[in-house]
Formats: C-alpha cells, sequence, structure tokens
C-alpha cells in the first residue's frame, strides 16, 4: 500500500519515525513523507526511495502559512494516490485530518502528547480539547504513548470504535543505548576531560519552559555545598538558553553547570554520567528517560504524565514534585550517598526498558496496521 507520514517540521521524522518507515518498507509497502523542511530529512530517507513532500506547516496554529498547507497536503493526497496517512504533531495531524475528512483515504493520528492534560493552563482545554474532539470524527485509528492520553483518548468518539490504542513509546534502540561499564565511564570521563570523582548529572531536552531547566539549575544551588564535586551537564538547544546562563550565574554555579548544546554523542554522555534528572513540566513518553534507563541510570524525574509511565518511585528511580525544588535536591543528595541505591535503581532501570524498545514498539505498530494493510 502507500503510506504518507506527516509532520509538522522534519525534526520529528529525523529523530523518531526512521524505524518505523523502514518496517513499513519491509512489508513491501510505499512511503512517503510530508513536513516542513525546517533541516533537511536524514539521508536515508532518501536512500530508502521514499518520496519527501515540503508543506509549510507552522507550529503556531494561527500562521496564515497553514491555509496554504492545508490546500497543499490535500492536493499531494489526490494526485500521488496515497491510501494511508499516519500524521504526528498537532498542527500537522489537524489541518491532515481536516483535508483527508472526505477523501478515500484511511487516517492514523499518532499523539506524541496532548496539549490538554492533568495540570495543564485552563486554555490548553479551551482550546485544544475541542480541536481532538472534533478532528477525532475524521480519524481511523489513535495512537497513544501514556496512560493519562490512552484514558482521555477514550472520550473521543472515532469513525471506528475500538480503535483507540497505546503503544510503548517510539522505540528505543538497544544497540545503540548499552548499559553502563565503570571501564567504559572512566575512559569517556577522560576523553570529555571530567574527573573521575565527579558526580555528574546529565538532563537531555530543549532548553525550554516546558522542559523547566530552572528546577534542576536550583536544586544543584543547593546541594552544591554538600557535594561539592557536583557537575550538571544540560544538553539541548533551545530560546530559553540565555535566561538559563543568567540564572546560573546569578546564583553562582558557573563552574557546576555545563551548557553543551545540541548534540549528536548521547550515548556517550550518558554512558559517563552518574545520575539522569528530568524536570519537565509535561511529557508525552520522554525518550530521554527511555535512554537513560536503557544505560542504566538511576533517575530523578517530575510527576508529570510520561515521566511516571516510565518511572516508579523507589524502584528505579524517584518521582518529585514539578515545582519541589527542595525535594528534587534531597533525591539527587540521596542518590549521591549511596551506591547501593543508584545500583538497585539502575538494575531495575535496564529489566523495564525491554517494553520500549525499538522491536517491542516496531511489533506494536505492526499488529496495528495489519487491519489497515489490506
Amino acid at each position: 500500500m502507500k503510506i504518507l507520514c506527516v509532520t509538522t517540521i522534519s525534526s520529528t521524522v529525523n529523530a523518531f519515525l526512521i524505524p518505523h518507515i523502514r518496517s513499513l518498507l519491509a512489508s513491501g509497502n510505499e512511503v512517503g513523507v510530508a513536513c516542513n523542511l525546517i533541516k533537511d530529512v536524514d539521508p536515508e530517507i532518501r536512500r530508502l526511495g521514499c518520496s519527501v513532500h515540503e508543506i509549510e506547516f507552522q507550529r503556531s496554529p494561527i500562521k496564515m502559512e497553514n491555509i496554504r498547507a492545508y490546500k497543499r497536503i490535500k492536493k499531494i493526497v489526490l494526485e500521488e494516490g496515497y491510501e494511508i496517512i499516519h500524521v504526528h504533531t498537532p498542527v500537522a495531524s489537524f489541518l491532515t485530518r481536516l483535508a483527508c475528512r472526505r477523501l478515500n483515504v484511511k487516517v492514523l493520528y499518532t499523539a506524541h502528547g496532548f496539549h490538554f492534560f492533568q495540570g495543564a493552563p485552563r486554555k490548553n482545554w479551551f482550546i485544544y480539547y475541542p480541536i481532538e474532539k472534533i478532528a477525532a470524527k475524521w480519524t481511523d485509528s489513535l495512537i497513544t504513548m501514556n496512560d493519562e492520553d490512552y484514558l482521555s483518548a477514550r472520550n473521543l468518539k472515532l469513525r471506528k470504535e475500538e480503535s483507540i490504542f497505546k503503544v510503548s513509546g517510539v522505540g528505543i534502540d538497544l544497540e545503540k543505548f548499552i548499559p553502563q561499564t565503570t571501564e567504559r565511564k572512566q575512559a569517556l570521563r577522560e576523553e570529555y576531560q571530567y574527573k573521575k570523582d565527579d558526580f555528574i548529572i546529565i538532563y537531555i531536552g530543549e532548553l525550554s519552559y516546558r522542559k523547566h531547566q530552572d528546577h534542576l539549575i536550583k536544586a544543584i544551588s543547593l546541594v552544591k555545598g554538600k557535594i561539592e564535586n557536583v557537575r550538571l551537564l544540560l544538553v539541548g538547544d533551545g530560546g530559553f538558553e540565555e535566561q538559563y546562563k543568567r540564572l546560573v550565574q546569578t546564583l553562582n554555579i558557573e563552574g557546576y553547570v555545563d551548557f553543551l548544546g545540541y548534540r549528536k554523542d548521547i550515548h556517550h554522555l550518558l554512558a559517563l554520567a552518574d545520575l539522569a534528572v528530568s524536570t519537565s513540566r509535561q511529557e508525552g513518553l520522554p525518550v530521554n528517560i527511555m535512554e537513560a534507563m536503557a544505560t542504566g541510570l538511576p533517575i530523578i524525574v517530575t510527576n508529570c504524565r510520561g515521566n511516571r509511565d516510565l518511572i516508579v518511585d523507589e524502584e528505579n528511580g524517584f518521582i518529585v514534585g514539578i515545582d519541589d525544588i527542595e525535594a528534587c535536591a534531597n533525591a539527587i543528595e540521596t542518590l549521591y550517598q549511596s551506591d547501593e541505591l543508584r545500583t538497585r535503581f539502575a538494575k531495575k532501570s535496564k529489566e523495564r526498558i525491554h517494553l520500549f524498545s525499538e522491536e517491542a514498539v516496531l511489533k506494536e505498530m505492526r499488529e496495528i496496521y495489519a487491519s489497515y494493510l489490506r
């Protein structure tokens, strides 16, 4: 069959969808992608023979360019003869479903994290919940990634009954993210010029309000007097970078925090760390935490959707309040002081991560696609 994968921007394709595209091609399907080419798609997409359609989707739903995007996606679906449309990310998903509502195609929608969730601003519920309620009428299958979204999706009325699913994220490559060893950890520290006895904490994510790095920065300011060798690695770029750098200066902790920017060596950075943290305000099913689990790190997360689907409090990590900086600092100190606790948490994460492996997720997706690939 001829399948089109649609996302708002190309980064989503590059980061999450390549293994899924490979799997569809291996089953004998023809696959194309449609997105705003903020960055070019990974060269592998073209090597695999996929058609790439550039569409000027905008992240902001009120941008005028989205009217052109709506018209273009409808034209592509009609002219290219796509039979299944698999949409991702809110804006592209809504516009594409709107464009396909009267066409003879099957539309699958993967929600990587609804914009309405427990604790979300009221405006999110006022705007995004009605939109999803309307768009559900044009949707043949809705795929979620966490318990909260799955329960919310069950309140939406899709075209077809019994067509709401939950999968275990986008899948983690367990051949790339492998369990940490003492020898590899120390070799990488020497290579990256960190000390053997540094207590290294890592947070991977866009520097943004959503990811809430200021929470962790403030926690570091509380523990620096108790853990003199603490180092925080903030991996990622984003619009809040300068704001967070000013906060580090204000708190006088410049020597404790490294801003590493966008990186392609995440698997190495995780392997040299002692502890992974996510202080996010909201998540879908966070890849950064799954990668840390696969590496075998103890983990501290905030109590939000997605985080609590991966971390069981006091089993493979600690869960702290979204704005509870003191609890985060206490959790860091507790793990610093206990080799036994770090080892136990790491062991549980390595056991649990197999549920979220690339192999497991692709199997789940093949089962969902089976009813449409006829």
